[in-house]
C-alpha cells in the first residue's frame, strides 16, 4: 500500500519567490518561463498560481472579525502578527466553532484584501501577514515579505530566491 503525498503548504513554495526584485516579481511569475527540469516546472507553476491568488486576494472584500478593544483581530505565532480574515460568514463560523467560540457574536468589519497587505500590515508592530480562512483545508497565508506587502515592512528573506 502506497503512502498518499505529503500535502505542501502553499507557503512552502514561497522559498522560490524571487524576494529581492519587488512588486516585478509578481510580473515575472506569471510570465511563462523556459521548462528546464519536472521539479521546475512545478515551482514556476506554484509561484503562478500563488500570483493568481494573491491577485484574486487583493481585489475581494474579507471578513475581519474585531477584538474587544474595535482593532482587527489578530494572532501572533513564532513572532509573526497575522491579521485574521475569512472568505465568508460561513468560514468565519467554522472557525468560531472549531474555537469553541460559536455562542458568542462575532463583530467583523468588511476589508479589502489591499486594504488590508497595504494599509493594514504596516500599522502593526514588527512583521505582519494575512491569514485567510485560518484551520480551514483551504486556508492561506499571505506572509510579510516582498511582493505581498509594503517593501517597508518586508521580512529579508536573508538572499532566498
Amino acid at each position: 500500500m502506497t503512502e498518499p503525498p505529503a500535502r505542501r503548504s502553499r507557503i512552502a513554495d514561497l522559498a522560490d519567490w524571487p524576494a529581492h526584485e519587488g512588486p516585478a516579481a509578481l510580473r515575472e511569475v506569471l510570465e511563462p518561463a523556459p521548462a528546464v527540469t519536472l521539479e521546475g516546472d512545478r515551482a514556476a507553476a506554484a509561484r503562478r498560481e500563488f500570483a493568481v491568488l494573491l491577485g484574486e486576494f487583493r481585489r475581494t472584500a474579507v471578513l475581519v472579525p474585531l477584538d474587544a478593544a474595535g482593532d482587527l483581530w489578530s494572532a501572533e505565532q513564532n513572532g509573526v502578527r497575522w491579521i485574521c480574515a475569512f472568505s465568508d460568514e460561513e468560514a468565519l463560523a467554522r472557525f468560531a466553532r472549531a474555537r469553541g467560540d460559536a455562542a458568542r457574536e462575532w463583530v467583523y468589519r468588511t476589508v479589502l484584501g489591499a486594504r488590508l497587505l497595504d494599509v493594514m500590515v504596516p500599522l502593526l508592530p514588527g512583521p505582519a501577514g494575512v491569514a485567510l480562512d485560518a484551520g480551514s483545508e483551504d486556508g492561506m497565508l499571505f506572509p510579510p515579505v516582498v511582493g505581498i506587502v509594503p517593501d517597508s515592512v518586508a521580512v529579508d528573506l536573508g538572499g532566498v530566491e
